[in-house]
């Protein structure tokens, strides 16, 4: 039930950098929440996936999208056990959408700045007291957490990431290359 754009704007962000030499030493993997080897998202997407939570993993980012109903994913001790361990090792952890809820519930969002979906913010304070709720903010930045909006500031939030990561010469690049400058001047 993840939000298709959730995951493809990220992937189509640092697949596009894996692929300069700047970059090159950094490879994107899909991973479930559950044992199987794809996930369908809440559009109907099927999508493969490289590993499950089950796996051994070093991740050097953990980016973890949204669904529209968060529930299950909440209540999923595996889950959640997941993110705390690879919080320890990873430098940058990120979430776009509700995902936010899920790096709350793992304890990682306490005394931090964070933001959700436009909208749920009131439920993400009212859920998680110890997290600093940000409001109408695209992304947050806090030590080495990235907090989103979902949806199309899926992008805004991949190319922050990869700035943070690399720099925002680099950004920028990939940016220009996936045409995000002309959405911005759309309407």
């Amino acid at each position: 039930g993840v939000l298709s754009s959730d995951v493809t704007a990220p992937v189509e962000v640092f697949g596009a950098a894996s692929r300069k030499a700047w970059f090159s030493d950094y490879e994107v993997v899909l991973i479930s929440p559950k044992k199987q080897g794809y996930i369908t998202s809440e559009e109907g997407l099927k999508i493969i996936v490289d590993n499950s939570i089950y796996d051994a993993l070093e991740l050097d980012v953990l980016l973890v999208p949204s669904t529209y109903d968060m529930s299950p994913l909440l209540e999923n001790k595996d889950l959640i056990a997941f993110i705390k361990t690879q919080s320890k090792q990873t430098k940058w952890l990120a979430s776009n959408c509700s995902g936010a809820f899920l790096l709350a519930e793992a304890g990682i969002l306490d005394g931090l700045k964070a933001t959700t979906w436009a909208g749920g913010e009131n439920d993400l304070k009212a859920d998680y007291p110890l997290v600093n709720v940000q409001f109408d903010q695209n992304v947050v930045v806090d030590n080495n957490v990235i907090t989103s909006n979902g949806s199309i500031i899926s992008y805004q939030a991949a190319l922050t990431l990869l700035a943070k990561m690399s720099s925002v010469g680099f950004a920028n690049e990939i940016a220009e290359g996936i045409q995000w400058p002309r959405l911005l001047n759309a309407f």
